[in-house]
């Protein structure tokens, strides 16, 4: 029997999202961002609920994309690593844009694109053991699909330091950095987020709905199609570099690069 990939329930008003490809560490490939896509579709046209968490099974929240999936981008025209990126777009921007709040739940490593979750999110909490990592670059790749979403929590300054480095972020970096709101004993972890979500449940469901679209608008300029075009554009034509080939071929191979070609 096939495990879920991603498990969701609803209890009572709120919706839980559940990574669960522990064996990968959560990695993500086109089929369960298209799961994570169209749960989230169904959750913001179901009035019943008042919040979505997110978290993850295993040891880790997420390791960004899976191997296999990198495999596959490495083969692809740039017609069709855009179009890929792009539903990677359209998942971070329905995350970023859910009119119910969100609740993101991390442990263990959360790298590349599950630090563009992280980001998306409304309120994000750690256990301390957590860690972060933008590491695309050591495999020659950007993270610029997630970059609206991670340059707007940490700032470009620090953007400017860890998109170029890749190197690791501990949870209370990240908590300095604003990556993070909160930062736990793992052990706590679960019982802070349920007081978080009992909180959130204790104020009114149309006024958080309504204060959620006040920061979108008071806010910085919006994350829109053509901002998610371009970064799908850019990083389309990054996974069809010469370098980008040999930094994938290279983490697969468990070599070094060459980045001499």
């Amino acid at each position: 029997m096939q495990t879920k990939r991603l498990i969701t329930m609803i209890e009572g008003a709120v919706a839980r999202l559940t990574l669960n490809r522990p064996e990968v560490h959560n990695a993500f490939d086109d089929r369960l961002i298209e799961e994570l896509t169209g749960a989230l579709e169904r959750f913001e046209q179901d009035q019943r609920l008042r919040l979505v968490i997110l978290n993850a099974t295993g040891t880790s929240f997420s390791a960004g994309a899976d191997l296999n999936w990198m495999r596959r981008t490495a083969a692809y025209s740039w017609e069709e690593n855009f179009a890929d990126a792009q539903r990677l777009g359209r998942l971070m921007q329905m995350l970023d844009q859910l009119a119910l709040p969100t609740l993101v739940q991390i442990h263990g490593a959360a790298l590349g694109g599950g630090v563009g979750l992280v980001a998306a999110c409304d309120i994000a909490v750690a256990a301390d053991s957590a860690f972060f990592a933008l590491a695309e670059v050591k495999l020659g790749l950007i993270p610029a699909v997630i970059s609206p979403y991670v340059i707007r929590a940490i700032g470009a300054r620090a953007a400017r330091r860890y998109f170029l480095t890749g190197e690791r972020i501990t949870a209370q970096q990240a908590l300095r950095l604003g990556l993070v709101h909160e930062v736990v004993p793992d052990k706590q972890l679960d019982d802070r987020l349920a007081e978080l979500a009992q909180t959130l449940l204790g104020n009114g469901p149309q006024a958080v709905r309504a204060a959620k679209r006040l920061i979108r608008t008071a806010g910085r300029d919006a994350i829109d199609a053509s901002l998610i075009d371009e970064t799908a554009r850019r990083i389309a034509e990054q996974r069809a570099s010469a370098e980008a080939k040999e930094g994938v071929a290279a983490f697969l191979e468990k070599r070094k690069p060459d980045w001499r070609y």
